[in-house]
């Protein structure tokens, strides 16, 4: 059953979260590095989840581990890909781009899965792509190669999420994300260590942004927690077009907070990718209903 109100109001705080999570890196940027950045984040989600576990009884060991690791090494250098295009780009091409990953999760789905290769699915890929083109327009003189890195995250969140699916079946969302925040902790800082050279971490965490890291925190863990209730109380064809209005929200934030132009080529490119997914939805809920 479909809970109309608590879908919104689940989705509003999954789209201030998400916006929010973009701004505290960018804040943050100017001060650490983005392998800092991140480290903070992995640090936050064991202290944060760990409480949390303790509370609930404790938490499941990770099964099966050698899946776990392949999991949060891809979603780690994900992360890391997301955050170098938020910290380089303008706001709504990276959120444009990174709206491409269901359409990657679908042909992994497929591939791996097992699951039927279907006329939506094909739609959701294709239109996909033109999207990708319309946002990049390569060969022409505004395209970015720095846009690829957010292409880049795309595919690996998609190979994350397709992992996701298949860990839930052993695992319950605290094991999963909990454990994720402690293996990718250390990857983390181990980037930190090999690429910003030195052990040293967060000496330019002053108490000045003690309140952007704690957004980080939060927003971080928030985002997920809102999408995944959104689910609960609606199914996908109606979340998904809700969550697409991150794009058209980061894009004024970007204006407002940073000055960024709207481009408007960015904001039909992520509608294209969107048709792509709600079109490969409706068939699999059409699918279903027979």
């Amino acid at each position: 059953m479909t809970d109309l109100g608590r879908v919104i109001a689940w989705m509003s705080g999954a789209l201030v979260s998400f916006c929010a999570l973009a701004l505290a890196i960018r804040g943050l940027s100017a001060s650490l590095s983005v392998y800092e950045v991140l480290t903070l984040r992995s640090f936050g989600g064991v202290i944060i989840l760990g409480a949390y576990g303790a509370m609930q009884g404790g938490i499941s060991r990770p099964r099966p581990l050698h899946l776990h690791l392949m999991r949060n090494f891809v979603h780690c250098a994900a992360q890391v890909c997301w955050a170098w295009g938020v910290v380089l780009l303008p706001l709504a091409t990276v959120f444009a781009l990174e709206f491409t990953t269901p359409a990657w999760t679908l042909v992994l789905a497929v591939a791996f899965l097992g699951e039927q290769l279907t006329r939506g699915r094909i739609a959701a890929v294709a239109l996909g792509f033109v999207g990708v083109l319309i946002i990049l327009r390569p060969g022409v003189g505004s395209f970015d190669t720095r846009g690829l890195l957010v292409l880049a995250a795309a595919v690996m969140f998609a190979v994350q999420l397709t992992t996701t699916k298949f860990l839930t079946g052993s695992n319950n969302v605290l094991t999963i994300l909990f454990w994720m925040n402690v293996m990718q902790l250390p990857m983390n800082y181990a980037a930190h260590f090999a690429i910003d050279g030195h052990a040293a971490i967060w000496t330019g965490l002053g108490w000045s942004l003690a309140p952007i890291a704690a957004v980080l925190l939060i927003a971080g863990l928030a985002a997920h927690v809102c999408l995944t209730n959104a689910f609960r109380f609606g199914d996908a064809t109606l979340v998904v077009p809700l969550d697409f209005l991150r794009v058209p929200l980061i894009a004024v934030i970007g204006a407002a907070v940073y000055g960024e132009p709207i481009d408007v080529l960015v904001l039909v490119g992520a509608a294209v990718t969107a048709a792509g997914i709600l079109w490969s939805l409706r068939e699999q809920r059409a699918a279903v209903a027979r």
